[in-house]
């Protein structure tokens, strides 16, 4: 056998693959991995049969197709009232995971440092070192999970290229707040860094909260990538399609890595995709959906003693098991997969150093029956 020297060596298989194999094998409700358990809109699905059989069946363009594109430019100018160039600064890519990846890999160099907040989505660190960079981890603390700005700017240095922001947060449910935003933009323009923000739960927000983009602060804007994804808004996480929102000096370096990475995305799920985005409520109304599944959700465990912490955003609630057990969130997990046929993920995997503060992860976009079931589970902890 050849000697590979592993430049991931302390990677191994997703904690959402194991614990999903883990709630297959022990017949448990898996409220680990993010994806709904409810069906896809059957307008979108005829849609994409629609365009299957008019023969829309090969390449799209590498950026996407006109039509995705326009429709993206269009809401995004909308909703944040920035004027968006569908040509020059939309990218249309395998999901959310993949327009980070290759924004990473256009605009992090040998060295350069990028900033993120953990517990932070796992593929985060291993793009930035896979290309060379050099993850600086910052900590965010329960039950809040805000950022320190003044910690922020006591990181930046020469070496300082980049920052990544989630919001709302995957997987705390925590958002970013408009001092946020201003704080982050002060920090950016003063140090000319980029901003690559993943926003893919722009649409899931609670409370009568308004989602805080990047693209809503024009000297922010200039500087940042935002990240969306059709697979959190449309319940169709399996489809892989998301986008890249950003000015077009940035737009044309991403494109040089996405066009060697996936050139391009399937071209009917494209055009379905823009038919569907016609109708504004086929997206305006997904946090008003959500917010019921998380108040539905937290109505089942009431009686539990498992604690809830605040949830403004994502489709993942933290409840804090403290008070129940002195295991690790790992072992906590195992044990809840194995002996409670309920299956959860340790929110420790979400910090570099593995921090735990004895919380656990449940998915809560599934449909009521599932959710009754966990619930029942849950209130006898």
């Amino acid at each position: 056998m050849i000697s590979i020297n592993s430049r991931l060596p302390e990677v191994g298989t997703s904690i959402f693959t194991v614990m999903s194999r883990m709630a297959l094998e022990h017949d448990a409700i898996n409220l680990s991995q993010g994806f709904p358990d409810f069906p896809v809109s059957d307008q979108l699905i005829e849609l994409i049969y629609k365009n299957l059989k008019a023969g829309h069946n090969q390449y799209a363009p590498m950026p996407g197709t006109p039509a995705l594109r326009n429709s993206i430019a269009d809401i995004i100018t909308k909703t944040y009232q920035r004027p968006t160039d569908a040509e020059m600064e939309v990218t249309i890519t395998a999901g959310g995971t993949e327009a980070i990846f290759s924004t990473i890999a256009a605009l992090v160099k040998e060295g350069d440092e990028v900033i993120m907040f953990d517990p932070s989505y796992d593929s985060y660190d291993p793009a930035v070192r896979l290309n060379g960079g050099v993850p600086v981890h910052l900590k965010l603390k329960p039950p809040q999970f805000a950022i320190d700005w003044g910690e922020v700017k006591s990181k930046i240095n020469s070496r300082t290229k980049l920052i990544m922001i989630n919001t709302p947060h995957n997987p705390t449910g925590s958002v970013l707040r408009e001092p946020d935003l201003k704080s982050l933009e002060e920090i950016v323009v003063a140090h000319n860094l980029i901003v690559l923000s993943d926003e893919v739960y722009e649409r899931i927000i609670f409370d009568n909260l308004e989602h805080q983009s990047v693209l809503k602060y024009p000297k922010l804007a200039a500087q940042s990538i935002a990240v969306f994804s059709f697979g959190k808004t449309f319940h169709a996480t399996g489809w892989k399609v998301g986008y890249a929102v950003a000015p077009e000096y940035l737009t044309r370096e991403i494109r040089k890595a996405h066009q060697f990475i996936t050139f391009s995305v399937n071209t009917p799920v494209q055009l379905a995709l823009a038919g569907y985005l016609m109708n504004p409520d086929n997206y305006l109304q997904l946090g008003k959906f959500y917010e019921q599944k998380r108040d539905f959700f937290l109505e089942q465990i009431k009686g539990s003693s498992l604690q809830p912490l605040p949830c403004f955003g994502s489709y993942f609630q933290l409840l804090s098991y403290k008070s129940v057990s002195g295991l690790s969130d790992v072992e906590m997990a195992e044990w809840m997969t194995k002996e409670k046929k309920l299956a959860p993920i340790p929110v420790s995997v979400f910090y570099n150093d593995k921090t735990d503060h004895q919380l656990l992860r449940f998915c809560f976009a599934k449909n009521e029956e599932t959710l009754e079931k966990a619930g029942a589970i849950l209130r006898k902890l």
